[in-house]
This record gives C-alpha cells, structure tokens and sequence, in this order.
C-alpha cells in the first residue's frame, strides 16, 4: 500500500502499540485531533491522549480520496474500536467507530473519530460509497 493509506495505516498500527514516537513522525505538527469531547491541536497531545484512551482498532473498511496536485487526500476508516483501562488492562468499551484523516505531505494532518458510523465520516470526508479500496496491496 502506499501514499496516503499507508501514512494512515502506519499511523494507526503506532497508535495501537502506543508507539508515542512513531505516531509523532507521521503526524503535522500542528495536528487536529478531533472526536466526541472536542479537538485539540499539536502533536505533542498524542503522548498524553494515547496513554489515557486505551485505544485499539482493527480496520474493517477503507475509503480513499483522489487528492490533486499533490494536496490534501481524505482517508475514512470504519474500524472495530475498543478502550482498555491502562491501569488494569480490563475493556472499558466496544463500537464500531468511522474515523476521517487528511494527509498532507506525507503526514496526517487532522484525524477525527465519529462514534455515529461511516455515513458521517464519508460525509465530513466529501467521500461516498465509490471512494471504497477493495484491494489493498
């Protein structure tokens, strides 16, 4: 895979293994982290967010905008996601979340999780059914 849906693929294999680091070298540093409580910008509120959400995903759809020139690509991904308490490891919660990115240069630039599903996502995107990768290389 490559260009913009593997920035986001890598981005989040590093935010499940809570690789502070790596998710911090594919992310602008002026990152928009945007979900149901608000957004907040910097990279640097990834160590904190990552250590207290307990978050991992399994990827079940992706969708892939064409992008131009060179700019902007949108990226949605519909994902089985589930919280662990960091402290005791014990599941705090289960769902099936869409979550949009933008990637720009190489890096995610915002990234914005939408607990109402796909239709929101692709819509916050400017994305539709046609934007589906079926295969992934």
């Amino acid at each position: 895979m490559t260009g913009a849906l593997a920035v986001v693929e890598a981005w989040l294999d590093a935010v499940d293994r809570a690789d502070v680091e790596a998710a911090t070298a594919l992310s602008a540093p002026d990152l928009e982290v945007a979900g149901p409580r608000g957004s907040v910008r910097g990279r640097e509120v990834l160590g904190p967010w990552t250590a207290r959400a307990g978050l991992t995903t399994r990827p079940l759809r992706w969708f892939c905008g064409a992008g131009g020139a060179g700019g902007p690509v949108a990226v949605v991904v519909e994902q089985d996601a589930t919280w662990t308490d960091p402290d005791t490891g014990a599941e705090r919660g289960r769902a099936v979340v869409a979550s949009r990115f933008t990637v720009d240069g190489g890096v995610v630039t915002t990234v914005e999780r939408h607990d109402a599903g796909l239709p929101a996502a692709l819509a916050a995107a400017g994305l539709g059914p046609a934007d589906e990768v079926a295969v992934r290389r």
